[in-house]
């Protein structure tokens, strides 16, 4: 759901010595109604209101919202990594193969393995950019039981 108050962007920004300028709050709005948006899909968007702005714009602007915490990417298959807001908790993104369709779970299903990695490796994970990949329940039922 779209956040419409920008004010803690505004805020967060000028905490870092930034300002919300018309086109990083154009791109935050596109990554808050969009949620798990490539840049193509963000530059779309933000045309709607601004027509000038072009895709180095789009990139720059996600490289700085990144480094600063706002916003965040993950990587849910070959193509560009799609953007979300980085203040929604952290979450696993589940991408099904058959219909592409993304759903997101909590991390904290993920702890035996967390776990595991740290006791086995020494290895402390970041599940932000995490995607796990397979079929989701309704391409599972469409698959086992197939109409004839």
């Amino acid at each position: 759901m779209a956040n419409t108050d920008t004010t803690d962007w505004k805020a967060d920004l000028r905490e870092r010595g930034y300002r919300l300028t018309p086109q990083r709050q154009l791109v935050l709005e596109a990554v808050d109604v969009l949620d798990h948006a490539t840049p193509d899909e963000i530059l779309v968007h933000v045309r709607r209101t601004a027509s000038g702005v072009n895709i180095s714009t789009v990139y720059r602007t996600l490289e700085l919202l990144e480094e600063l915490g706002l916003v965040s990417h993950a990587h849910l298959g070959h193509g560009a990594p799609t953007y979300h807001l980085a203040g929604r908790h952290t979450h696993l993104h589940l991408v099904c193969r058959d219909c592409d369709r993304v759903t997101e779970t909590d991390t904290a299903i993920a702890a035996p393995l967390i776990d595991s990695l740290r006791a086995q490796h020494g290895f402390d994970t970041d599940l932000k950019h995490f995607a796990i990949f397979g079929r989701c329940g309704d391409c599972t039922a469409k698959a086992e039981h197939p109409q004839s």
